[in-house]
């Protein structure tokens, strides 16, 4: 496992850990910074995941808008906790992050979606994080 996919898992534990507890992103992410400083094995997969999870953060109004209007149907409200999180990372991932192709976020969260989700779920997010590609290239 490369240490990019270790930090997109990193990442989605805490975005679903926040949401799920209904508490705010930069706390978990307080506390996982913290646990980064005392476990240095785990180090290389942290400077990502931390990128991630303040990206998010600071675009999630955005990320939301993008995802419910790609969602066909679908308010976050709906989707199941863990998809909602894969899919505010890899939205953050296509919209802000132009080091990583936008194929290669959709498949990390397709096989993300694929190990800890529904069997619906991989499919779900191929079409959705698609959708928000196609737009943003569009633009």
């Amino acid at each position: 496992m490369s240490a990019r996919t270790k930090s997109r898992k990193r990442a989605l534990d805490i975005l679903y850990g926040a949401d799920v507890r209904g508490i705010e992103i930069a706390t978990l992410l307080g506390a996982e910074a913290e646990r980064a400083e005392t476990q240095p094995e785990r180090g290389s997969s942290w400077p990502y995941a931390r990128e991630i999870v303040e990206g998010v953060d600071r675009h999630l109004a955005e990320l939301d808008e993008e995802i419910e209007a790609h969602s066909q149907g679908w308010s976050l409200a709906r989707m199941p906790a863990l998809d909602r999180a894969i899919a505010r990372l890899a939205a953050w991932e296509i919209l802000h992050n132009d080091e990583v192709p936008d194929g290669v976020a959709i498949a990390e969260a397709v096989d993300l979606a694929t190990s800890l989700s529904t069997e619906e779920s991989s499919g779900y997010l191929n079409g959705l994080l698609g959708a928000i590609s196609r737009d943003r290239e569009s633009l």
